[in-house]
């Protein structure tokens, strides 16, 4: 068996072991009915933006760095550090193809659990490095649920300034999976609103939901 890391699959390979399909249609959840911030919360992720960017002028910005300045308020807020929640860092994972001839082992950065049911798989990245750097390796991480379940899975990309949101559905055939719009905190308008409303829409679903 041919074993590849997560850090080094392509996307092209993955779609060829695990058979994806992009259809934006069916990812309604990064934009549609999200909740209202609180003022609180706004004036938050305005302190998170300006900390950032302070940061930004005493580079290299590291990836330890991004997930204490940016990955954990933004956690916090969204509620994922209280029950029914639980946090894990660097897990260890494999996902191995249908026909046996591939696996793909790794660690996820940041897993949000809720009972059996994975909700949030975070890559984050040192902020120099472009989002397209990471994509194949969420999506084989998102694979990776030990979980057989019909439910979807979802997961977050960032780089500290950049996020990109993934949306993976179980099917018979395979898996359909799509993308969110990039959002950044380069933007005049804080790009972590919209992040910390995609992040609390998805815990409220998760807490709505049974696994």
């Amino acid at each position: 068996m041919l074993t590849r890391t997560a850090r080094t699959i392509s996307l092209q390979e993955l779609e060829e072991q695990f058979h994806y399909t992009d259809d934006r249609t069916h990812f309604p959840e990064w934009y549609c009915d999200l909740p209202d911030l609180t003022i609180a919360e706004q004036e938050r992720c305005d302190r998170i933006k300006l900390s950032y960017t302070y940061l930004l002028r005493y580079p290299p910005l590291l990836e330890n760095t991004v997930k204490l300045v940016v990955l954990s308020p933004l956690l916090d807020l969204a509620g994922f550090f209280l029950p029914p929640f639980r946090v894990q860092s660097e897990t260890a994972t494999a996902i191995v193809a249908q026909d046996q001839e591939l696996e793909v082992t790794g660690n996820l950065d940041v897993l949000v659990l809720w009972e059996n049911l994975w909700i949030l798989v975070i890559e984050s990245k040192q902020a120099a490095f472009s989002l397209e750097v990471g994509r194949s390796q969420l999506l084989a991480y998102l694979l990776a649920n030990p979980n057989p379940t019909p439910q979807p899975r979802y997961g977050m990309l960032t780089n500290g300034a950049n996020f990109l949101f993934i949306k993976l559905i179980p099917q018979p055939s395979g898996f359909l999976y799509t993308y969110s719009d990039e959002f950044s905190l380069r933007n005049h308008d804080n790009g972590l609103y919209p992040v910390l409303q995609i992040l609390k829409a998805f815990a409220h679903h998760a807490k709505t939901r049974q696994p």
